[in-house]
């Protein structure tokens, strides 16, 4: 495991699920991946290719956090933000209706 404060990463869409992520040791692509993971996902988008460094944050996730799971595991996965609850009552059938 590297003490390196940066990291270059390949981020991915899914192609299946609305506002997924991966992202990617540049050098090893998708190859962490595990094949349960890899069909939930879709066919991976390419979004950006960016450094990661610890004094440079990103907008929905820790960096420090970020990097840790790509070192550890070879991947880090953003999931879909949750839906506001209020958001969730306009999809609910009513009883009255």
């Amino acid at each position: 495991m590297s003490a390196t404060p940066h990291l270059i990463c390949e981020v991915m869409k899914s192609s299946r699920v609305d506002e997924m992520y991966l992202y990617l040791d540049k050098t090893r692509g998708m190859e962490p991946v595990p094949e349960a993971l890899r069909e939930r996902f879709g066919r991976p988008q390419p979004v950006m290719t960016l450094l990661l460094r610890a004094e440079r944050p990103l907008a929905r996730v820790d960096v420090a956090k970020v990097i840790e799971s790509i070192r550890r595991q070879g991947f880090y996965l953003q999931m879909p933000p949750a839906k506001e609850p209020y958001l969730l009552d306009l999809f609910t059938p009513r009883d009255d209706a």
